[in-house]
């Protein structure tokens, strides 16, 4: 039985994002991304049926997975026993400080794609812990995650990426690998998380800012910002920064220059 075969027996849930890899090569080509080392501390992302996990526990690391489908679970728990560590739960509900201590993380799944960046988000609050990760994600997606100012693929995503990562779009793969076959092209983006990060005085608030002003990207920043300036009590004509401009013009160094002004201000 081929792998393609060996999925077709399983009832893919569409509300979980559910496409299974089924290409051998192509998974370990993924692996190799992650560049682990023995003794490294891997976390993999809902694990599906297996197709990175069966290459993975044969390696000299910790390994621990988690999975939001029971049955997917019960399953890999039942092949692998104590050679893995899986948790049945909502990757995004868990706590990643508390599951893990010491050594930093490195990352890697074919992650459900209508969640793609919500995941991403999770790992930019996580990134003290975070050395490395390699994603599965919809190719339009990676675009934006490299994407420039001044493009319309620039965006949240783009910022905050780069923020805390140097992202690199590591492998193209083809929809004919997947079952079911998705109607997306997919990518393969590949993370080095910075150590030294120079985030905003306030990130909390620079995270406000910035996604206050994408949510109207069209609009000039003046005109995106105004209810949040009046959400807090702030004179928009206080504020010492081109608000004519719109959000894409900006850039990440930008947006700390505004949040900082912002700062100084509410003071």
């Amino acid at each position: 039985m081929d792998n393609k075969n060996k999925y077709e027996k399983y009832r893919p849930k569409k509300f979980l994002g559910q496409n299974f890899l089924t290409d051998v090569n192509i998974s370990k080509k993924i692996i190799s991304f992650l560049e682990i080392e023995d003794g490294d501390t891997v976390l993999e992302i809902g694990p599906g049926h297996g197709a990175l996990t069966e290459h993975l526990v044969s390696l000299d690391i910790n390994l621990t997975a988690i999975e939001f489908d029971k049955f997917v679970y019960e399953e890999l728990k039942n092949k692998y026993g104590v050679k893995l560590n899986i948790l049945s739960e909502d990757f995004l509900k868990t706590d990643l400080t508390k599951l893990f201590t010491g050594k930093k993380l490195k990352i890697i799944g074919n992650i459900p794609y209508y969640i793609t960046s919500q995941i991403l988000f999770k790992l930019f609050e996580n990134h003290k812990i975070i050395s490395r990760s390699a994603l599965m994600m919809q190719k339009e997606v990676a675009m934006r995650l490299k994407s420039e100012p001044n493009s319309k693929e620039y965006g949240i995503l783009s910022i905050f990426t780069n923020l805390y990562t140097i992202p690199k779009i590591a492998y193209s793969v083809p929809r004919t690998v997947f079952f079911p076959k998705p109607k997306v092209d997919s990518s393969v983006v590949s993370f080095d998380f910075k150590i030294n990060v120079e985030e905003p005085v306030q990130p909390e608030l620079f995270r406000e800012v910035v996604r206050t002003s994408f949510n109207q990207r069209r609009k000039t920043l003046r005109n995106s910002l105004r209810k949040f300036f009046d959400d807090k009590n702030i004179d928009i004509n206080l504020i010492k920064f081109d608000l004519s401009k719109r959000p894409e013009m900006l850039s990440i160094n930008d947006f700390k220059i505004l949040t900082d002004e912002i700062i100084s201000v509410k003071r």
